[in-house]
């Protein structure tokens, strides 16, 4: 891959960095030693003499903003090594661009409110100079073709990103997209086999930072459970009702919410039906029903209609917006509830922290940063980038 060794080299330098920063003063303005830093831990490469000469003297914030806006780097290194765990089950950095790293890229290069990730109608894709230059293919919802071939040849992602959207480009209607949750590289990794329950939990996972394990609440109706859960797992009840219901009781009434969708990889020989997401409106996929023996009395999915039975309970303190309703239709209502949580707001901005800072926040100013930090990015319109700026400045003298 392309360029792969400079995103190694923008993870490994994590280190020396660390011990770097712990020696910096926090400052309005910037010394050459200051702008050095920050630029090194924001962009995740060397600036030029003339750029950290420019930088001297400047507002601290406002430095960090500027090389957000213009270093290439920050894109081709950054966001895309902070975005691409999310992609794939095993949460490495080292896999091929898609089309949902892709549009976290040009979301963060555009500012555009970060609250839509999971529900806008929306996909980057290369613009027309990058398809000249570099003779690439056409966007395809049947392969990752353009991704690659812009890895391959390095494609400069913050000059040659444009945005799209996925109804005109996968044949997903409007209603029915989600954000990078309907992407093809997110479908191909969740929506691939099984249940449809790993979009639900990598999604947790990735964007509101909890496993289902750390938020299982056994106190949640089971009603809702599909047929394929046991309720006697190797012959013990005590085992359903004391560790399976605290998890498929919150998961299965939201993984509704992906009812229609499925990822079709097989090696069907009609062109575009191979490796493309597949929505069926008012069609439950058959994925929902496998296994319906194992409890034929478990329920049984009608349509896409999602319920968040979490905000009551324990999990009502991952701070759900009271401006939402908590129930829905399909993958898109569902991607607004989970970004209109506080969780989902302190999941971006403690990874950035930890990203940034090359540690999790340890001490109560830190832990009092993040607060702040959080404000700022819902207050901000949900910018990354502002969370990005404030953590490189933060973390100059922390």
């Amino acid at each position: 891959m392309k360029n792969g060794m400079a995103r190694l080299s923008a993870l490994a330098c994590a280190g020396s960095l660390l011990l770097l920063a712990a020696n910096l003063a926090p400052a309005a303005t910037l010394n050459k030693d200051q702008a050095k830093r920050m630029y090194d831990r924001i962009a995740g490469v060397t600036a030029s003499d003339a750029t950290l000469t420019g930088m001297v003297g400047m507002d601290a914030t406002q430095a960090a903003l500027n090389i957000v806006t213009k270093d290439p780097a920050f894109y081709n290194n950054t966001i895309r090594n902070l975005a691409m765990p999310w992609t794939n089950r095993d949460q490495t950095v080292f896999a091929p661009l898609n089309d949902y790293v892709a549009t976290v890229v040009g979301m963060v290069r555009d500012d555009v409110p970060f609250n839509t990730l999971l529900s806008a109608d929306l996909v980057y894709i290369a613009d027309a100079s990058a398809t000249s230059t570099y003779s690439l293919p056409a966007y395809s919802p049947g392969n990752n073709d353009l991704y690659q071939q812009m890895d391959d040849n390095g494609v400069d992602l913050k000059a040659h990103l444009v945005s799209s959207t996925q109804s005109a480009l996968t044949g997903v209607p409007a209603a029915a997209t989600a954000g990078v949750l309907t992407t093809r590289g997110a479908a191909s990794a969740f929506f691939i086999n099984g249940t449809n329950r790993a979009m639900f939990r990598f999604t947790m996972m990735n964007h509101l930072c909890s496993d289902l394990q750390t938020i299982m609440d056994t106190t949640r109706p089971p009603d809702r459970i599909r047929q394929d859960v046991t309720r006697s797992p190797g012959g013990d009840s005590g085992l359903f009702l004391n560790n399976c219901i605290g998890c498929h009781s919150g998961m299965d009434p939201m993984a509704q919410a992906f009812a229609y969708y499925d990822f079709n990889n097989t090696d069907a020989t009609t062109a575009g039906t191979v490796g493309k997401i597949v929505y069926t409106a008012g069609q439950v996929q058959p994925k929902y029903f496998i296994n319906n023996t194992n409890f034929p009395q478990g329920y049984v999915t009608p349509d896409d209609h999602w319920d968040n039975r979490w905000r009551s309970g324990v999990n009502s303190l991952m701070g759900w917006n009271a401006n939402q309703s908590g129930s829905g239709q399909g993958a898109k209502s569902l991607g607004q509830e989970l970004a209109g949580s506080q969780a989902f707001a302190s999941c971006q901005v403690t990874r950035v922290f930890k990203y940034v800072c090359f540690r999790a926040p340890s001490n109560a100013a830190d832990r009092t940063q993040v607060a702040t930090m959080v404000a700022s990015f819902k207050s901000s319109n949900y910018s990354l980038r502002q969370v990005l700026a404030d953590a490189a400045v933060y973390c100059m003298g922390n």
